[in-house]
């Protein structure tokens, strides 16, 4: 299989929050259209530290990671994004590595969003076809 890359578009969730109350208007939500690798064997959305400027978003914290080749890393916690795919979404907190790395859909926004590679068309689909369907 190659590699998989898909256009998604982060949105800072505290932004959203500020919106939804009425502190801010909606063109005031900080939000970019990025293409992000798809990566099953990432945990979950990885930013670099230019993107998480770009979305206004602050560190939270640490936290230990692994690399793709095993070597051990200490990767920054964000404040929470908005993952918008489609006609699906999800909240996460993104980890920050590296100044200006690419940006990695990992497994678990894909499974919140209920999402899988198709191998042979090298696309993300639907687990369940257009529908998502929620988890407990």
């Amino acid at each position: 299989m190659g590699i998989v890359y898909e256009e998604i578009t982060l949105r800072n969730a505290v932004d959203v929050g500020a919106y939804k109350r009425g502190l801010i208007t909606e063109q005031e939500i900080r939000q970019i259209t990025i293409t992000a690798i798809v990566d099953t064997g990432a945990a979950t959305l990885v930013i670099s530290h230019e993107l998480r400027r770009q979305l206004g978003l602050e560190i939270n914290g640490t936290s230990p990671a692994r690399q793709a080749d095993n070597m051990p890393v200490t990767v920054y916690t964000a404040e929470p994004v908005e993952v918008h795919w489609n006609n699906r979404q999800m909240t996460c907190e993104p980890w920050v590595f590296s100044e200006t790395g690419t940006t990695l859909l990992g497994a678990i926004p894909l499974e919140n969003m209920d999402l899988m590679v198709d191998p042979k068309n090298q696309v993300l689909v639907g687990v369940h076809g257009d529908q998502m369907l929620g988890r407990l």
